[in-house]
């Protein structure tokens, strides 16, 4: 039998805490994300693995916003944010940073997050990563598209052809975050 812990027994750390904790060189960006609750479930997971923070596009929605608190727990406060209001400038913004531009879409060169997953590729832990994220709907814009360094493709073997965004979200941070705390 198995007993669960109480949160009291996951030394969790409080979001004062939290925000003096070192951070994953990587940075999330949403292209566009219309649902608040993407948006929400997007902040929790970039607490979980300590993303850098969040970079909000266009029509995705800014905190506060009930639905986004309600995915979020909670985290839209301990993870930092800004909102722009076009993705292909914030794109460059980024690049011009230093930061290397990965976007999650299926490409003709998109390369597997099997080969991360299973070490035949890895990130530097000195460099800076913006993973791009696109709508539910229409995914990365074309645009954003070309600004890549590479793209990144989750392997799929059912019937569609894509993933809830905030599930993606999860997988690729968790994929590409091995290694790098």
């Amino acid at each position: 039998m198995f007993r669960k812990l109480l949160n009291s027994e996951l030394g969790r750390p409080d979001v004062e805490e939290y925000k003096t904790l070192s951070k994953s060189p990587i940075t999330v960006v949403l292209d566009n994300v219309r649902s608040r609750h993407n948006i929400g479930s997007a902040f929790r997971t970039c607490d979980a693995f300590r993303a850098s923070g969040i970079v909000l596009c266009g029509i995705s929605t800014t905190s506060p916003a009930p639905e986004i608190h309600k995915s979020a727990l909670g985290a839209e406060f301990s993870v930092d944010w800004i909102w722009r209001q076009d993705t292909v400038e914030a794109v460059r913004e980024l690049k011009a940073q230093g930061y290397t531009v990965i976007g999650v879409e299926q490409t003709e060169d998109s390369i597997s997050t099997d080969d991360f997953l299973y070490g035949r590729r890895e990130l530097d832990p000195a460099g800076r990563y913006a993973v791009i994220f696109g709508n539910e709907v229409h995914g990365i814009s074309q645009e954003a598209v070309d600004l890549c360094d590479f793209t990144l493709e989750i392997p799929q073997y059912g019937t569609k052809h894509s993933l809830n965004v905030s599930v993606a979200i999860g997988i690729v941070l968790y994929v590409l975050g091995r290694g790098l705390h």
